[in-house]
């Protein structure tokens, strides 16, 4: 599917990977509708952030994702939808479950009902690779099975099952986008990588963290957004689930001394039982393959391997530790 004079909506585009996606997306040209979550501060999340000159060209809808009246009304004229919005804090799921089945399936729901009503050309939707639970085998490709370790996990495969069946049951031409961990500027300081890089920049040694044993496989944002467009212009992805990943796995201690070393400072890791997972929720491994990205889509990770993510890391700590952007973190308060 070629793009150009397509209009596209992007939900949770005021989020951290959704600013980032329709900042792209207006870059290359073309027509974008960011759906951003109705607030009476009138803010539009990270999409403030952004240059005026590339807000310009972006038509703002507010509404809620678990409104299917208003969901109907913003996909109203557009035929591509980027479906991102959703809650994604894996602490606050267990505060809160019931808020993750409302927004994430019965939001996904809202979407792909108005989409077939609408007879909408493309719908891609966002999963997550907490869907896989602790790897039982790595790389992990998208036949691993799907295990519910959080009630955030288990509401991304409730919503990932739901986007196939209207696939499968109407022929919506969907597409699932199952990012493994992704990094870089704009992230929420409740994510490890900004955490970490938010405790070094105040100043402090002792750096609090769950725990430090599991494995990642992360993405900087730049490749992950181009993993988003490269499945929006794919027909080969319609009713296909395909991995983003950097297939390259590391823990989170040594993602920490990393930063800590590229930051230039010393360290000391303290695990705080606040952060720490329930015992049995803990996704322990997580390698992404990506064979299939590079097969359908052509895509490949730009920051790739360690000299990537360094690279990465290097961009994400520049800007965090930028006064403007570390002013708007609560850096010694943990957000669930």
């Amino acid at each position: 599917m070629n793009l150009k004079g397509k209009r596209i909506l992007v939900t949770g585009a005021d989020g951290f990977i959704g600013s980032h996606l329709t900042e792209a997306l207006i870059k290359q040209e073309l027509d974008v509708r960011a759906f951003v979550n109705y607030n009476s501060f009138n803010s539009w999340g990270w999409l403030d952030s952004i240059s005026d000159e590339i807000m310009s060209h972006v038509d703002v809808f507010t509404g809620d994702i678990r409104d299917p009246h208003g969901v109907k009304k913003a996909m109203d004229g557009c035929d591509v939808v980027l479906h991102l919005a959703a809650l994604i804090a894996i602490p606050f799921s267990y505060h809160s479950p019931d808020t993750y089945v409302d927004t994430n399936i019965k939001g996904t729901l809202n979407i792909l009902q108005a989409a077939r009503e609408l007879e909408v050309e493309k719908v891609v939707h966002t999963s997550t690779s907490e869907v896989y639970g602790t790897a039982k085998f790595v790389p992990i490709t998208e036949e691993h099975p799907l295990q519910g370790q959080s009630p955030y996990s288990a509401s991304k495969i409730g919503a990932d099952q739901m986007a196939l069946s209207f696939h499968h049951s109407f022929n919506l031409p969907v597409s699932i986008i199952r990012p493994f961990n992704t990094y870089g500027p704009r992230q929420s300081a409740r994510a490890v990588i900004p955490t970490i890089i938010t405790q070094i920049a105040s100043g402090k040694t002792q750096i609090k963290l769950g725990s430090i044993y599991p494995t990642r496989d992360f993405n900087y944002v730049k490749d992950t957004v181009n993993g988003f467009i490269s499945v929006a212009q794919s027909d080969q992805s319609i009713g296909e689930v395909i991995n983003i990943g950097s297939n390259f796995e590391i823990s989170i201690g040594e993602t920490a001394q990393i930063i800590a070393e590229l930051m230039g400072k010393e360290i000391e890791i303290v695990t705080e039982d606040q952060r720490l997972r329930p015992a049995n929720s803990e996704v322990e491994r997580l390698w992404a393959d990506n064979t299939k990205a590079k097969r359908i889509l052509g895509w490949q990770p730009t920051y790739a391997e360690r000299v990537g993510f360094k690279s990465g890391l290097k961009e994400t700590i520049d800007w965090f530790t930028n006064k403007t952007n570390i002013q708007q973190y609560k850096s010694g308060i943990y957000n669930i």
